[in-house]
């Protein structure tokens, strides 16, 4: 049976570069890289270098990344400590944040008494951000935590225009970036954001490891505690092999992105013209223009085929996603879409489509043909 993987925004396919960076580290290089000895010395040149290599491409020193589990360890340690330890007395979010986001501003809410304010989100997924120049006005301290690219309908924030509210009011600034490290430039150098993450898995690296953007001096203290490594800031003995993996996989992203994402770009518009020509009525949950490798969109079938749909596809071998897979097994509708669309349309078939360089218009017509036969 044809194998058809359209669900790259949950996660993606190791590059064989890191599968190779990967097995030789952890044949080769096996020492603690907190041991004197030089096994651990050769693991601790592995992990420098790593985290050099990546803070080139945000155009950072290295000092201020830190190695972490993935994304939701890193905003649970950020948004936790900017409470604890910053002072931080009010958190401004949206309604559309990934849940390591809403569930650990709902537990600092729960816990320290601290206001939360919401900032509206427009129809098509867009952050207003006038009403966030208004929430700003409170002379509290305050952290302001939005995403750069939305994990479901690839709505994207101008980072750089946040930044700069912000840094009007005082306020800090957190970005869960997870969606676009490695799929898009960021120049950490030009833009006002004082805290972003990522995850490897996410731009063809391995799972169970990501990196913590702290901007020196912001004073953000542990949350794990033991060792000393991660600057004191992050205990554990770090996965070298990981991190190296992770190192590589974000290099050859970078350096593949203008070809990879002119070739992605050019899937979805083709899948755009698809869905116009063979589902009339279909639409898009966002805009076209939205992040290029990932599209929502909203069926032109009856409601009574939503709970089978994935389950059609994935009996002919194709994998997409009605949402966060961190909540796919949820029947519930998309907290995303809850603030984008009716009561009606949200119990309409909708779909996460998600691509990457390995995908191709082939692809693309069998995700067509079978959902004909729906």
């Amino acid at each position: 049976m044809k194998k058809v993987y359209l669900d790259n925004a949950s996660t993606t396919a190791m590059r064989p570069e890191v599968i190779q960076e990967m097995t030789k580290i952890m044949s080769e290089d096996f020492g603690n890289p907190s041991s004197t000895h030089s096994f651990g010395r050769n693991a601790k040149t592995i992990l420098e270098l790593s985290r050099k290599n990546i803070a080139k491409h945000l155009n950072c020193s290295a000092q201020e990344i830190l190695f972490t589990s993935g994304g939701t360890e890193a905003d649970n340690w950020i948004l936790r400590s900017a409470v604890e330890d910053l002072k931080v007395e009010r958190i401004i979010t949206s309604r559309i944040e990934h849940h390591a986001v809403l569930y650990t501003v709902l537990a600092l809410q729960s816990d320290y008494n601290i206001q939360v304010d919401y900032v509206t989100v427009n129809a098509d997924g867009s952050i207003d951000l006038t009403h966030l120049s208004n929430l700003l006005s409170d002379e509290k301290k305050t952290i302001v935590s939005l995403m750069h690219v939305n994990n479901e309908t690839g709505t994207i924030l101008d980072l750089d225009r946040v930044g700069v509210i912000c840094k009007q009011y005082n306020a800090l600034f957190h970005s869960d970036t997870v969606q676009s490290v490695g799929k898009t430039e960021i120049d950490l150098q030009k833009t006002s954001v004082d805290f972003i993450l990522a995850s490897a898995h996410k731009f063809h690296g391995p799972k169970g490891v990501g990196f913590a953007f702290i901007r020196k001096n912001t004073g953000l203290q542990p949350l794990i505690f033991g060792g000393e490594q991660e600057k004191g800031l992050r205990a554990g003995t770090e996965a070298v092999h990981q991190i190296a993996g992770m190192a590589k996989a974000l290099s050859v992203s970078y350096e593949n992105l203008e070809e990879e994402r002119n070739y992605i770009s050019n899937l979805k518009k083709y899948l755009i013209v698809q869905l116009e020509a063979n589902f009339p009525g279909f639409r898009i949950n966002g805009k076209k223009d939205d992040f290029y490798n990932v599209i929502n969109i909203t069926l032109p079938f009856s409601p009574d085929k939503t709970s089978m749909l994935l389950f059609s596809l994935d009996m002919k071998g194709i994998a997409v996603s009605r949402g966060s897979a961190c909540q796919s097994g949820s029947i519930k509708p998309s907290h995303v879409l809850k603030e984008m669309l009716s009561d009606t349309d949200l119990k309409l078939p909708n779909l996460r489509i998600s691509f990457s360089h390995y995908n191709t218009k082939e692809d693309i017509d069998w995700l067509i043909e079978s959902l004909k036969t729906v």
